[in-house]
């Protein structure tokens, strides 16, 4: 069967779609190989039942569950990113930079099977906000964490939303990185699933280094895959920003940046 199928396709494939819902109990209408309406909607409930991303476009994933395919492995975009793209995400930030970390990062979501486009998009926007140089770096002090005359990341001392239980954690457990991972539950939760594992909340400085940074990007963007595409898929920026950073912070320069990248990016 074709890797993707959609509205206004039509066919043997479109037919087989059709008989694979109708079967799973989602009437497409009559199965006559025309990709219309009746088959999005038909799609649409099912990949609702089935908690997929509800966009009515039968991919690879979408195929796997109707049992029309083998392989739910996305199409892999990251060869469509380049520095030229990557750099006017990221506008100011040094080309050494993007030249040195993008490949790292593009890796590090291919090996995560984040490497499809949207997220690829979402990755790239996200170090646009979080970071802006294209770097991996630590929080600084703003009157968001620290009080007008306490210790740096006082305010984050005693977050329990984010696992912090005493003084001191605010700036142990500050955010690092490419995604910018904040709060000591944060660090107790990834270290674990990196690979290999690491002890993040004994070393949280290892959140820099570039590799783990990367990785933790793929990670924590995963965790979270289907409820940002289903916002991209709407269009909904702010909320996409908001899986990530929690509040609306940099959704200007975010949405900008997936923007740019959606119109330049094949």
């Amino acid at each position: 069967m074709s890797t993707t199928l959609r509205m206004g396709d039509r066919g043997p494939d479109v037919k087989q779609l059709q008989l694979a819902l109708k079967g799973k109990g989602f009437n497409p209408g009559e199965p006559d190989g025309d990709f219309g309406v009746a088959t999005e909607q038909a799609l649409i409930g099912f990949q609702k039942s089935r908690n997929l991303l509800a966009d009515g476009v039968a991919g690879p994933r979408t195929q796997e569950a109707l049992e029309l395919a083998a392989d739910s492995t996305l199409p892999d975009a990251t060869t469509g990113m380049s520095v030229q793209i990557a750099a006017q995400m990221c506008p100011g930030a040094p080309l050494a930079n993007i030249k040195t970390h993008l490949p790292v990062v593009l890796q590090s979501l291919a090996d995560g099977q984040l490497h499809d486009r949207p997220m690829v998009l979402m990755a790239i926007a996200t170090i646009r906000v979080e970071t802006a140089g294209f770097l991996p770096i630590s929080e600084g002090q703003s009157r968001f964490n620290t009080s007008p005359s306490g210790q740096p990341f006082d305010l984050y001392d005693f977050r329990s939303d984010l696992g912090n239980h005493g003084k001191g954690d605010g700036e142990r457990f500050k955010g690092r990185g490419f995604i910018q991972l904040t709060g000591r539950s944060n660090y107790q939760e990834f270290g674990p699933k990196l690979k290999p594992a690491l002890d993040l909340e004994a070393h949280p400085e290892l959140a820099n280094a570039a590799q783990v940074a990367a990785d933790l990007l793929t990670l924590f963007l995963g965790s979270k895959e289907r409820q940002i595409k289903q916002a991209l898929l709407r269009q909904d920026y702010a909320e996409a920003r908001r899986l990530v950073n929690g509040g609306h912070h940099g959704v200007n320069d975010f949405t900008q940046a997936f923007k740019t990248g959606d119109a330049l990016m094949p």
